[in-house]
Formats: C-alpha cells, structure tokens, sequence
C-alpha cells in the first residue's frame, strides 16, 4: 500500500504484469511522503495480521481504479481493494482514519470508523517510535503549500520524537508533477537518519552537504527544558569576613597600594579597623606626627605599630599615638634616635597593657623612661633595649622589680649594666626564657644567678671578657631546658667545656662557637656524646682540621648544620667530599655559600649578563 503515495507513482497493474511476464522487477523504494510514522506502518505493523489480497483483474481488462477520473478517487478505489476484514479491525484502521494524514476527499470515501463519543487514541509507530515517551501535541499543517506558519512558540524542539509529515493535496501533486516535498518542510527535521538510504542519490548528496544534527538525548523530557548556565564566579560574592581573612595575609603596601585601589567595595574592606591593629611602618620616610594622628584618630583600636627607621617621627607623634591608642600591645622602635625618654614615659602611662618594648639603639633614653616602663606597666613580657648606652642598672633593676611576667631580656653593648642587673633578673623573673647580655659588663660573678632559671631555653653570651668554663658548664648542667648556646668571642672557652656542654646538655640543639679556643677534639667530642645538636658554628677557629669536620659528619647522627667560614686548615676540597657523601648537612664555608646564593639567584630568574661590563 505504500507504493500509493510514493514519489516514483508506479502501477500496481503494471508491475504485476512485468513478473508474470518475468522481467526483472527493480526493487521499490518505500520513501513515502510521510516521514514521521506512515500508514504502511500502522497497517502492516498492527496487531491483526494482515487479510489476504484479492486477485486482481486480468491483463486484457482495464484496472478499477483507471475508470476514476480525479486521483482521491483512484486513491480510495485502491484502498477498497482490501477485503473487509483489514477495515472491520478497529486498531491499525481506526488511527489511520482519524489521525488526519489522508486528504479530506479520501476520507470521505471511506467515511469514519470510530464510534462517536470515543476519544481518539495515541498514534504510536510501532517501527519508530516503540518505547518512546509521548511528546506534547504539536499543530502540523495538513499541506505544506497552503498552510500558514505556526509561531515559535508551538513547534516541539524535541530532536527525539519524530515529527509527522503533512500529507500533500492530490492538487498539488499534480501541479507540481509529483516531485519531492520543498526542503522546508515541517516532516523533513523528523526521520531523517531511518530514510537516508531510501532517498534518490541526488537528494542523498544534498543531504549530505547540510550541517550534522543533533544526536537525540536519551531522556527526551531534558530537551524541553532550558538549560541554565552557572554564573560567572566573582570574588565579591564571597562573604565579607572571608574577604577579610583573604586581605589580611597582604602586606600594608598590597593592601594600600594595590587592593585598595581596585574598587570602592575594597578600599573600604582595607580600611577594616581590623587590619589598622597591626601597623608596620619601618623605614618609610614619609611617616610623620601628622601621619600617626590621622591613623590614631582613624583607628584607635591600635595593637602593635613598628616605627623603626622613620626619622620623621617625634616624640609628639609618639605621645598622641599613645594617648589615643591605650590599648597599645607592643611597641617597635629601633634606630630612632630623635626619640628621647619623652615617648617612652608617655606610651608607659597611656598603655598599662604593654607586652612588648624594642627601642634598640636609642641613644637619648635614659633610666627615666625605664623607670616609668617598671612602675606602670605590669604585663610586660618582652623587652630590648640593645645600644642604649645611658641605661644603667639603675633602670634595669625597677624592671626587674616591677615586671614579674618578664620572659625575654636582651641587651647589648650596654657598658652600664653589670651583674647586679643579670643577678635582679634571675631574682625577680622567674619565667625568662630568653637572656641575652651581649658585650655587656657581666662577668661569671653575675652570670652564674641564672641557674635558677629553670625555664631558661636561650642564653646569648656573646662577647662576655670574664667569663670562665666552669661557669658555663654550671648553666649547662642545672637549665635542663637549654636548646639554644651562643659564646661566640669568648676567647676561654676551650674543649674540655665543649666535651662537657655535648655530654650534660640533654636539650640543646644549637652551639655556636666562633672565635673559640677549641680544635678537632671539640669536634669529635660534640658527635661521640651529643645527640640532639642540629647546629654547629665554628667559624673563625683556626685550630679546626680536614679531620675534625670529618670525624664530626660521620658520627653525629642529628648534626643539620656545620659552620667552617675561615677555617683555614679545612680544605675546600675535603669540603666538597662531604657535601657530596652527606647530602643533609649544610656546609658552610666562604665557597659553598657563594655557590648556595648562585643557585637561589638561578631559581629566581637571575641570568649573568654577557657583556664585558657586567
């Protein structure tokens, strides 16, 4: 039946008697016009087999349907053909009559087949469309060349159902001479993949040349739906506090000079009271009294500010910092010479909760300034007051007296301060931990208090001129928490106390001996007995050999570090042999740290110029 409705428009009579005659019949195409489910489907894919066919007429006598003058009647005579039983089986016949796909004047003919009343059932192709969810009713045109256009919004986009194809009028078909469908057609998106073989080769080219269509989804449902694109990511959509956090691992030049100058929404997160808490202003000129007024008054919530290196800065600037700023935590000013006893008495009474004092190499400070950090300030834990030449022990005994919680002291070059100082700390401080007298005025008199520090973990005593080995060995034995020694310039220091410190030293992991008495033997001593000293320094030692350092890298067992600058009896070549047999040990000597500072610059991008000059 579907050789009625197909392009070529062969006689059924005519190809009978061409395999009577027994001609070879070519085989026939079954490209109809319908390109969505056809009524050859619906009819010989339906539940009821199909009724035998009536024997046509003979050769000498005319078809039926050539005595039909229009071709919808020729149509329907053929279709009368069937016997009786294919139109009394009300399924294939029943959806092909009432799904509209033959001309009204077929129709007609045949008249209706449903009885009225009953709803129409779902057309299904049982070829194409098997297991295929229903897709929302579309309106298609019955002829492509009269109907007119349906807006956008009633075409299905569903690229897995297979949409119907109009059927043509009988009018058109003879106008247009029974050629092919336009290619614009509303059946030919639908199929397309199922009849490419069946269409003539010429249209086959044509269809080759169009862009690829989609693959049809498995879940048809998700094409009707419009896919949503994520949005665009953006840093400022992140919470506040998150932006925060963010901000605050940028240095105060990132911030000021950089991120605030993006937008307005950061600028304002820049000036957060919370980063305004902890202000470095080291070495930068431009700071001055006015500078520090507006960043008081701006924030006055100021926990720790370093002014170090800023010559701009008077102690009016100072005090009006410390008058607006009271809860002022720690406070850094080294090399600010114009800062006299002035700032420190008014930053002592206008921040009772100090912690932290640096104001190293100041020299107009006095024993005024000290005895005001002592009276007033209770909570301070951390003091430094290194090449302040005019501070005596006067002023170092009211800390010692006022400031209980005290857990680091460092001091330096202060030929003022003698052991009555060292003896008032060790008194009165219980909790220090670090101790530094650096060229100080001390001798092994004072010195010897600090065994009663039991928390004692760092003693710095460079430079001391009288200080004996039997001293140190006292400190060594009795602060069993020592991790860190340093008597570099102490001309008595010999091996038998270097033997002593690697044996009764249980904790300690740095020694630094530059400038000592010792030889080899100090050397052997500290990898045979210690087992916990990661850093050795012992630079500037003449006495120290090939063998020494040698004896030290193979039987130490934590050693990380071995200092050698200007060690001339060490070869560089002995040097070389170590540092390729003991990969985890950092040899240092004049040749290897130049080659260490070759390879960061390397790994920085450095790359030496070829021209002469350089």
């Amino acid at each position: 039946m579907g050789h009625l409705l197909s392009r070529e428009g062969t006689s059924l009579s005519r190809e009978r008697s061409r395999r009577r005659c027994g001609s070879k019949v070519p085989p026939r195409s079954r490209s109809c016009f319908l390109r969505g489910p056809c009524m050859l489907c619906f009819i010989v894919h339906g539940a009821s087999p199909p009724a035998p066919e009536q024997p046509l007429p003979g050769r000498d006598s005319p078809p039926l349907c050539a005595a039909l003058s229009s071709p919808e009647q020729r149509a329907a005579r053929r279709l009368l053909h069937l016997s009786p039983a294919a139109w009394e089986q009300r399924g294939p016949c029943q959806r092909l009559l009432l799904s509209g796909l033959l001309p009204p004047p077929v129709r007609a003919f045949l008249g209706s087949a449903r009885p009225p009343g009953e709803p129409a059932p779902d057309m299904v192709c049982k070829r194409k469309g098997a297991g295929l969810p229903a897709c929302p009713p579309c309106k298609q045109p019955r002829c492509g060349a009269t109907a007119p256009p349906e807006p956008e919004a009633a075409v299905c986009e569903c690229p897995s159902e297979q949409q119907l194809s109009p059927v043509p009028c009988a009018s058109d078909r003879a106008a247009g001479g029974g050629g092919p469908l336009p290619r614009g057609s509303a059946g030919e998106s639908g199929g397309r993949g199922e009849l490419a073989a069946e269409l003539p080769p010429q249209e086959e080219e044509e269809e080759s040349n169009e862009p690829d269509r989609q693959e049809p989804l498995e879940n048809p449902s998700e094409c009707c739906r419009e896919s949503l694109q994520p949005p665009t990511p953006d840093i400022n959509q992140l919470p506040p506090s998150i932006l925060l956090k963010i901000f605050s691992n940028l240095s105060l030049n990132e911030r000021c000079l950089s991120a605030s100058l993006v937008c307005k929404y950061w600028r304002d997160l820049c000036l957060d009271f919370q980063f305004w808490k902890q202000l470095d202003l080291s070495n930068r000129q431009q700071v001055t009294d006015e500078l520090l007024e507006k960043i008081a008054s701006r924030s006055q919530n100021i926990s720790e500010i370093n002014i170090s290196d800023c010559r701009n800065v008077s102690d009016t600037g100072v005090c009006v910092l410390a008058f607006k700023c009271p809860g002022l935590q720690r406070y850094t000013a080294y090399r600010c010479k114009q800062l006299s006893d002035t700032s420190i008495i008014a930053v002592a009474s206008q921040c009772p909760l100090l912690q932290k004092v640096h104001v190293g190499n100041q020299d107009r400070l006095t024993d005024e300034g000290l005895k005001q950090l002592g009276s007033k300030c209770r909570e301070l834990k951390d003091i430094h007051f290194g090449q302040c030449y005019k501070i005596s022990d006067e002023g170092m005994i009211i800390i010692a007296k006022g400031c209980l919680k005290l857990q680091r002291i460092y001091m330096q070059e202060n030929k003022l301060v003698t052991d009555h100082s060292v003896k008032a700390f060790a008194e009165h401080c219980p909790e220090l931990q670090y101790v530094g007298f650096m060229g100080c005025s001390v001798t092994s008199k004072g010195v010897i208090h600090l065994t009663n520090l039991r928390n004692l973990s760092s003693l710095d005593l460079r430079h001391i001129t009288e200080l004996d080995n039997e001293t140190v060995m006292e400190i060594v034995k009795r602060c069993k928490n020592l991790s860190s020694l340093n008597l570099c310039l102490n001309w008595i220091i010999n091996d038998r106390c270097v033997e002593v410190i690697a044996k009764e030293g249980q904790n300690l992991k740095e020694l630094y001996l530059v400038s000592c008495k010792i030889t080899d033997y100090a050397l052997i001593a500290i990898g045979r007995y210690s087992m916990t000293i990661e850093t050795v320094d012992v630079g500037w030692c003449k006495e120290i050999t090939d063998q020494g350092a040698t004896q030290i890298a193979q039987s130490s067992k934590s050693l990380r570090y071995l200092g050698l600058m200007r060690c001339d009896k060490v070869n560089e070549a002995t040097v070389e042999q170590l540092v390729q047999q003991y990969p985890y040990i950092t040899f240092s000597t004049v040749l290897q740290d130049c080659k260490r500072t070759l390879e960061r610059a390397y790994q920085m991008g450095w790359t030496p110029s070829m021209s002469s000059a350089s």
